[in-house]
């Protein structure tokens, strides 16, 4: 799955346009190397995302097409 849709499903980032601008800005890597909005996640994937002066770090856990709110926790872990 792209990895702007990823985080739009998740809901780590609310949408796709600003987890693309995201991505295209270099906030976003994955296992370590700054990603593209179009690269690959895959499960066990590690996603850090920088916010202004905080970072979050995630665990990519599954990979889903649509969730509802409720199971959108269920897709990632905090590290």
């Amino acid at each position: 799955m792209r990895l702007d849709k990823y985080l739009k499903v998740s809901r780590l980032i609310k949408r796709r346009t600003v987890a693309r601008e995201a991505c295209d800005g270099g906030r976003v890597s994955i296992n370590g190397r700054t990603a593209k909005a179009s690269s690959n996640v895959s499960v066990g994937d590690e996603i850090e995302i920088a916010f202004g002066n905080k970072t979050v770090r995630v665990r990519v856990l599954a990979i889903a097409d649509t969730t509802k709110k409720e199971e959108a926790k269920e897709l990632f872990e905090y590290i």
